[in-house]
C-alpha cells in the first residue's frame, strides 16, 4: 500500500469514528438531560411525582437490559447495519418524544429510545476496535471514547437544563432528531462494514431470552426499589426472578455451541476486572451526579439552567484530563491509569460530603467537581481493558458486556443513593430538623456510600487488571489463539495492557 493510500485510510477511520463519537455522545447524554427537566415535564404533561420517574427509568430498562442482545446481533447481523438500524430508532422515538402530549405515550418513546441505543452503543465500539490496530493508534481512539463517555454525562445535565429554560423541554429531544438525522444520513458513507462470516453465524435465542429478561427484570426492580420498598414483596420476588433467569443463563451458554456470551471471555483477567470496575464506576459516578443535582436544586435552589453549568466544571476537567490519561494507558498501564482514577474519584465524592446547607459553588463545590472529573482517567482504561484480548468476531458481544456493566451499575447506584438520602433526611426530620439541614444530611450520607463503592473499584482493578500483556485472544474452543487463528480476527491490546 502506497502512503498516499495509508493516508487515505487514515483521515477514513478518523472520519468514521467521529461520526460514531458523536452518536456515542448522544447516548449518554441522554441518560441524564431529562433529569433538570423532569419538574417543567411533570407541570406541562401532568404528570405525579410517583409517575415522572419512569421518563428515567423507562430508557434505563430498555437501555440497560437489550445491551449484551444489541451487541451479539452486531456481530451477527453486522455491526454497521445495526448501529444504523438503531440510530433511526432512537431518532424517531426522539421525534415522538419531542411531540408528545401525555405522560404515558412519552414514557412508552422514552423506552423506544433506550431500545435504539442499546443497538447503537455496542455496535459502535466493536466498529471502533476494528477500525484501529492494537497498540497506541486504539488507545488513542478508546481514550478519545472514554472522554466522550465521561463527558456526555455531565454535559447532558447542562444542555437540559440549557434547552429547558430557554427552548422549551421538547427542544431535549428535538436536538437528538437533528444530530441522529445527519448522523443516519452520513453512516452509510464513512463507516465500514464488519460482521461474523455467514458460514460461522449460528444463534443462541434460549441465551438471548434468559439474559435479556434477567438484566430487564434487575434493573426494573432496582429502579423501583427506592418507592416500593427494598424488602417488599414485589421488590424480592423481582430480584430473585432476575437470578434464576441469570443462573439459568449461565447454564444455557456452558453447554450452547454457539453461545450469546462466551464465558471463555471471562478467562481474559483484564477483561472481567474492567467490567467489575466500569460497573463500580457506574454505580458511583451516576449515584453522584444525581444526588448532586437534587442537593444544588432543592437545597441550594439552584435554576436548571445553573446546575447545568455547575457540571460544566466536570466535563470540562474530564476532556482536558483525557489526552493525558491515553497518554499514561500506553506508557505505563490500563492498571496504573485505572487504578488513580478510581481513586481521585472516590476521594472527590467524598470531599462533596462537607457540603453544608448553605453552601456556594466556589466554596463548597468547585474543588469536589475538579477533583471527581478524573473520572476521565476511569472511563477510559475500562473502555480499553474491557476488549483487551477479545477477537473481531466477539467484538459485538465484549462491547454490549461492558456497556451493560456501566448501566446496571448506574441503576443500581441511583436506587440506592436514593433509598439512603430518603432513610436519613426523613429520620432528621422526625428529629425536629429544618428541610434544608434534613435534605443535605441525608445527601451527604448517600454521598458517602457513593464514594466508598468508588474506591472499592482501587484495589480490584489492581488485583485482577494485569499490568502486563493479557492480551491473547482466546479461540471458541477456550484455548490461546495461535498465530494462525489470531490472525483470523482482530487481535486485542498487546503490550502493556
Amino acid at each position: 500500500m502506497s502512503s498516499e493510500d495509508n493516508a487515505g485510510l487514515v483521515v477514513h477511520r478518523w472520519r468514521a469514528f467521529a461520526l460514531l463519537a458523536v452518536a456515542c455522545f448522544m447516548t449518554a447524554v441522554d441518560m441524564l438531560i431529562v433529569n433538570v427537566a423532569l419538574p417543567t415535564i411533570g407541570d406541562k404533561l401532568h404528570f405525579s411525582s410517583s409517575d415522572l420517574q419512569w421518563v428515567v427509568t423507562a430508557y434505563a430498562i430498555t437501555f440497560g437490559g437489550f445491551l449484551l442482545l444489541g451487541g451479539r446481533m452486531a456481530d451477527l447481523l453486522g455491526r454497521r447495519r445495526m448501529f444504523a438500524a438503531g440510530l433511526a430508532l432512537f431518532t424517531a422515538a426522539s421525534l415522538a418524544c419531542a411531540l408528545a402530549t401525555s405522560g404515558t405515550f412519552l414514557i412508552v418513546m422514552r423506552g423506544m429510545q433506550g431500545l435504539g441505543s442499546a443497538a447503537v452503543l455496542p455496535a459502535a465500539l466493536s466498529i471502533v476496535m476494528n477500525m484501529f490496530p492494537e497498540g497506541a493508534e486504539r488507545n488513542k481512539a478508546l481514550g478519545i471514547w472514554g472522554a466522550v463517555g465521561a463527558s456526555g454525562a455531565t454535559l447532558g445535565v447542562l444542555a437540559g437544563g440549557v434547552l429547558t429554560r430557554y427552548a422549551g423541554w421538547q427542544y431535549i429531544f428535538y436536538l437528538n432528531v437533528v444530530i441522529g438525522g445527519i448522523a443516519l444520513v452520513l453512516t452509510g458513507r464513512v463507516v465500514p462494514e464488519s460482521r461474523i462470516p455467514a458460514a460461522s453465524r449460528r444463534y443462541d435465542p434460549l441465551g438471548a431470552v434468559t439474559v435479556t429478561g434477567a438484566l430487564v427484570l434487575a434493573v426494573y426492580a432496582i429502579s423501583q426499589a427506592p418507592s416500593a420498598g427494598w424488602a417488599s414483596a414485589r421488590t424480592l420476588s423481582l430480584l430473585a426472578a432476575a437470578v434464576v433467569l441469570l443462573v439459568a443463563f449461565v447454564v444455557v451458554e456452558s453447554r450452547a455451541e454457539a453461545p450469546l456470551l462466551p464465558l471463555r471471555l471471562f478467562r481474559l483477567k483484564t477483561l472481567a476486572g474492567s467490567n467489575a470496575v466500569g460497573f463500580l464506576l457506574g454505580a458511583s459516578f451516576y449515584g453522584y451526579i444525581f444526588i448532586g443535582t437534587l442537593y444544588m436544586q432543592q437545597v441550594l435552589r439552584y435554576s436548571a439552567m445553573t446546575t447545568g453549568l455547575a457540571w460544566l466544571t466536570v466535563g470540562i476537567t474530564g476532556v482536558v484530563l483525557a489526552g493525558p490519561a491515553q497518554v499514561l494507558v500506553t506508557k505505563l498501564s490500563v492498571k496504573a491509569v485505572m487504578a488513580a482514577g478510581m481513586t481521585m474519584t472516590g476521594a472527590g465524592i467524598l470531599w462533596a460530603t462537607q457540603a453544608p446547607a448553605q453552601g456556594s459553588f466556589w466554596g463548597n463545590l468547585a474543588g469536589p467537581f475538579f477533583l471527581t472529573g478524573t473520572v476521565t482517567w476511569v472511563f477510559i482504561p475500562v473502555s480499553i481493558g474491557a476488549l483487551v484480548g477479545v477477537t473481531e468476531r466477539d467484538a459485538g458481544v465484549a462491547s454490549g458486556l461492558i456497556d451493560s456493566s456501566q448501566q446496571l451499575g448506574g441503576a443500581i447506584g441511583i436506587a440506592i443513593a436514593s433509598t439512603v438520602a430518603a432513610s436519613r433526611s426523613g429520620s432528621l426530620l422526625g428529629h425536629g430538623h429544618g428541610m434544608a439541614d434534613a435534605l443535605t444530611g441525608g445527601f451527604h450520607q448517600a454521598l458517602w456510600v457513593c464514594g466508598l463503592v468508588g474506591l472499592s473499584g482501587v484495589p480490584i482493578a489492581l488485583l485482577l487488571v494485569r499490568r502486563a500483556a493479557d492480551a491473547s485472544p482466546v479461540t471458541h474452543d477456550g484455548a490461546p489463539a495461535t498465530a494462525a487463528t489470531a490472525a483470523v480476527g482482530a487481535p486485542g491490546i498487546a503490550g502493556r495492557g
